[in-house]
């Protein structure tokens, strides 16, 4: 896994999750990788990916069984599809508007972008 540093590690761990999640690799109530399984899989520290499942269990996006591991929650791809929305939402949007204002982009510009990239994929 390839970070960046504008964000935590573990959130960009917690990303990946809530993205699993979404593409319905990960369903509610199935099993997950353990910390241990995740921290070598994307070559981090135990306790950063550690950190990763705090968060998302505080979010209410996973649980723990204890002894037996984690497990995405009964609701957990509606509270994946909330967090992201609103990440986007208050994160990703104002620095598109701002690199479209700049660039003198309408939203209209980006219409046929928008449907040529749906209609690929």
């Amino acid at each position: 896994m390839d970070f960046a540093n504008k964000q935590p590690i573990y959130m960009q761990i917690a990303d990946y999750f809530c993205e699993n999640i979404l593409k319905k690799e990960w369903k509610e109530n199935e099993k997950i990788p353990s910390v241990r399984e995740i921290a070598v899989q994307v070559e981090v520290n135990p306790n950063t990916a550690m950190r990763a499942f705090t968060f998302l269990q505080d979010q209410g996006i996973i649980y723990n069984k204890r002894g037996i591991g984690y497990f995405v929650a009964e609701d957990g791809y509606k509270k994946s599809l909330g967090m992201r929305k609103t990440e986007f939402i208050q994160k990703d949007l104002p620095s598109l508007f701002k690199t479209m204002e700049l660039l003198s982009l309408k939203l209209d510009d980006l219409i046929p972008f928008y449907k040529k990239h749906f209609s690929l994929n």
